[in-house]
């Protein structure tokens, strides 16, 4: 494979996985703020449903962001083809 493209691919990857734990962190925060307001405090353990639902969120939004990517290598792909027969 072309370098490049290794290289495209490795950022793209990190780029998921960054995503992936900022979505984490701010949902994270926003939970912390809930309890803050409702006045839990977060001492309570949350409710098994919410956390399943969360961890549910979180593989769709992981799945559909490594879909994303592979979306963008394969436009990426295709550019360089057309560029390649253009100037042949």
């Amino acid at each position: 494979m072309n370098r490049n493209f290794e290289d495209a691919r490795y950022y793209l990857g990190r780029a998921a996985e960054t995503a992936k734990q900022g979505v984490r962190e701010e949902i994270e925060g926003l939970q912390d703020r809930v309890n803050d307001l409702t006045g839990r405090g977060g001492e309570e353990e949350p409710e098994a449903g919410r956390v399943e639902q969360l961890q549910n969120d979180l593989a769709e939004m992981e799945q559909r962001l490594e879909g994303e990517a592979r979306e963008r290598v394969m436009e990426a792909r295709q550019r360089l083809e057309a560029y390649r027969n253009r100037s042949d």
